[in-house]
């Protein structure tokens, strides 16, 4: 999941949240609690983000090869 993603499930917790009534949908479908979650899961997927977009970009050094042109002997 991408910064841009975790920023969209924190926005949609936050109207959830605060923007729409609780018991729109009656008093089976907790639309606060919905919404607290979403907003809980876009602050893990900001905080995976950053903490692992470095070593994303170490990984492709350790996998450089080095060849040389050098035909084999007879």
């Amino acid at each position: 999941m991408g910064v841009g993603v975790s920023i969209f499930f924190l926005t949609l917790g936050a109207i959830l949240r605060f923007a729409i009534e609780p018991d729109v949908f009656g008093d089976s479908v907790h639309m606060d609690v919905i919404g607290l979650i979403f907003m809980i899961v876009g602050g893990v997927g900001v905080v995976l983000s950053i903490v692992l977009a470095p070593r994303r970009g170490q990984t492709s050094e350790g996998r450089l090869m080095h060849r040389e042109n050098h035909p084999p002997e007879i």
